[in-house]
């Protein structure tokens, strides 16, 4: 059985020599020095110079073809996320080409190759936790996760990722759009939390990425209708590039008073206590934004226990990867509408303000390009 083109087909086929030789090829193209932003402590960071890393048993050098921005990558730099230390670089949301492979990435179920184009599951559990032995590996207190925590990111020319991370994909998958899959995989593991019922009326909190991913997923996931609530009008307008035909700026002006599934894709404390009161009986509120950890919401104790309502969270990607990348493959989503802005490593510090500032559509840094672009006019 093929799962994005993982299973062995040949015998090992690494060695030292083998590994030297991919590295001298490597570098003799790029030279023996890359450049990364470093976040060298909290709200600071800076560009540097560092040697092109070498990678170990069962891991693959990669070089960078894009990496998406996200609110996690600012609260890092921040010094909000529990874990950090620092320095380290970011980057999660990733895609590239495979440079070299270590020793003994073949010898299992793998089978990678120089020159694969790929995508890579940026976090990595301890395996001996009663969460990891008990299959829920996303809420191990001790996971990993590249340019967050115990793990340099990809907002570098080139990176190193354990081989059992790495999803090669199909040929013709766009490269810079596929690094939307790691948001994706997210998105497909909140829905694997929801009832999925044929029939379901939506309705969506936020017209961000992930709002968006989410809505696209809901046709998908079964439901009769989508409808899509943002207070930004750029971001619905987006929407509808995406397909998504019932748009407003408060649920107040969508034709339906209460929705069996209610998601909250933005965080916000307002949007939340507004939405758990448009849950229809019996139906399902989904707590998919990250709010601050500090702040709480208002709601009806005694409305969740008289109306049966149900009341969920994700956390990140739960054996959803492998799925998104399928999915990915497979047009689930419409990527392109996504994507506004390119930058190159020297304007990160653009990138970052344009990100804060809530411009733009989907930000990504391509730190081997040449120069920054605008890929969509917002």
């Amino acid at each position: 059985m093929r799962e994005n083109g993982r299973v062995r087909a040949h015998g090992p086929r690494d060695s030292r020599s083998a590994v030297d030789e991919e590295l001298a090829v490597g570098t003799n193209e790029r030279g023996s020095d890359m450049r990364a932003v470093v976040f060298t402590g909290t709200g600071e960071f800076e560009i540097q110079e560092r040697e092109v890393p070498r990678p170990g048993f069962k891991e693959v050098l990669i070089e960078t073809a894009a990496v998406g921005i996200c609110g996690t990558d600012v609260h890092v730099l921040d010094g909000e996320f529990e874990g950090t230390e620092y320095p380290i670089v970011p980057g999660h949301e990733t895609s590239g080409t495979v440079l070299a492979l270590g020793e003994g990435v073949n010898d299992g179920a793998l089978d990678l190759a120089v020159g694969d184009r790929v995508v890579v599951s940026p976090n990595t559990f301890c395996g001996e936790c009663e969460f990891c032995f008990t299959g829920r590996q996303n809420l191990c207190p001790f996971w990993s996760g590249m340019g967050v925590s115990g793990a340099d990111g990809a907002v570098q020319e080139t990176f190193v990722a354990p081989a059992r991370n790495v999803f090669r994909l199909a040929p013709g998958t766009d490269l810079h759009q596929a690094a939307l899959i790691e948001p994706l995989a997210c998105a497909i593991h909140g829905w694997d939390v929801l009832p999925r019922r044929l029939g379901d009326h939506v309705l969506i909190y936020g017209a961000g990425t992930m709002g968006l991913m989410m809505a696209q997923l809901a046709s998908r996931a079964g439901a009769a209708s989508v409808t899509l609530v943002d207070l930004n009008e750029d971001r619905l307008r987006v929407a509808e590039e995406c397909g998504i035909e019932l748009r407003h700026t408060s649920a107040d002006d969508a034709a339906r008073e209460k929705w069996e599934v209610v998601i909250d894709c933005t965080g916000s404390i307002r949007a939340i206590e507004d939405a758990l009161g448009r849950v229809k009986v019996g139906g399902t509120f989904h707590d998919f934004g990250v709010a601050p950890a500090d702040q709480t919401a208002r709601f009806s104790p005694f409305r969740v226990f008289r109306q049966e309502l149900n009341i969920v969270g994700s956390m990140a990607y739960h054996n959803s990867f492998g799925r998104a990348v399928e999915m990915f493959e497979a047009g689930a989503i419409d990527a392109a509408p996504l994507l506004s802005h390119s930058f190159v490593l020297d304007d990160y510090a653009e990138a970052l303000a344009m990100f804060r500032e809530g411009r733009g559509r989907k930000i990504q840094i391509r730190p081997n390009d040449t120069e920054s672009r605008v890929l969509l006019a917002c």
